[in-house]
């Protein structure tokens, strides 16, 4: 469970939730815009995470085949995380971002069309793209696939994937309640987050990927002893 926990936490990093709730909290009510987007969110990554995590655990047989491939899978996935770190902490990634971050500055592009569509301001707009845009990323995935190896009954497995989710898209269901209670606090709050994840996200990344891959090395390679 302690693996499925943080693998919830690594996948609420996601920029394109950042960049929908900031444009939604710049617009006129915000708080339906963010309603709709997390209800269409909620639609899409519930009914995916279900569907797969049961269709995981119908392929799993109970034999000596599951226990060697399980944990073969996790350091699979935890040697993955950690090259990806290694990636990010590297100087030619350095290069890579700052050539990046200038190039953007010389060359501005205008934003893209999920962000011209939120700038429209229907609720309706957003359910739709909150519903297109939350597609399963790798740390949901991999969450999912341990979720489907602790064999807990179907109530449980259902409360663990909406809670799954419910951490994954914090970044728009804290804002929504934020601005519903504090709404001239909240979009300066917003901004000044965004500006820091900005300037830490390398950082940020980096040990993500490096907690998470030693946490998976570490299980397959216990379960691989068992």
């Amino acid at each position: 469970m302690g693996t499925v926990i943080l693998l919830s936490l690594t996948s609420a990093a996601n920029p394109t939730l950042i960049a929908a709730t900031t444009v939604m909290l710049l617009l006129p009510n915000p708080k339906r815009l963010m309603l709709g987007y997390l209800l269409g969110a909620l639609m899409t990554s519930i009914t995916l995470g279900l569907v797969i995590v049961f269709a995981l655990e119908e392929t799993q047989s109970v034999n000596t085949t599951q226990r060697t491939v399980s944990p073969a899978v996790d350091i699979a996935l935890g040697v993955m995380a950690i090259v990806l770190a290694l990636v990010l902490s590297s100087a030619r990634a350095d290069r890579a971002l700052q050539w990046r971050r200038e190039r953007r500055e010389t060359h501005p592009k205008g934003p893209p069309r999920w962000q011209r569509e939120l700038s429209k301001g229907s609720p309706r707009v957003t359910f739709v793209l909150g519903a297109l845009l939350t597609l399963p990323g790798a740390s949901y995935l991999a969450g999912l696939h341990a979720l489907s190896k602790l064999d807990y009954p179907t109530a449980v497995v259902v409360l663990v994937v909406v809670g799954f989710n419910l951490v994954m898209l914090a970044l728009i269901e804290v804002p929504l309640l934020c601005f519903t209670f504090a709404p001239e606090w909240t979009p300066g709050a917003v901004a000044r987050a965004k500006a820091w994840i900005g300037e830490h996200i390398r950082i940020i990344a980096i040990r993500g990927f490096t907690i998470l891959g030693a946490a998976l090395v570490l299980k397959g390679v216990i379960g691989l002893l068992r």
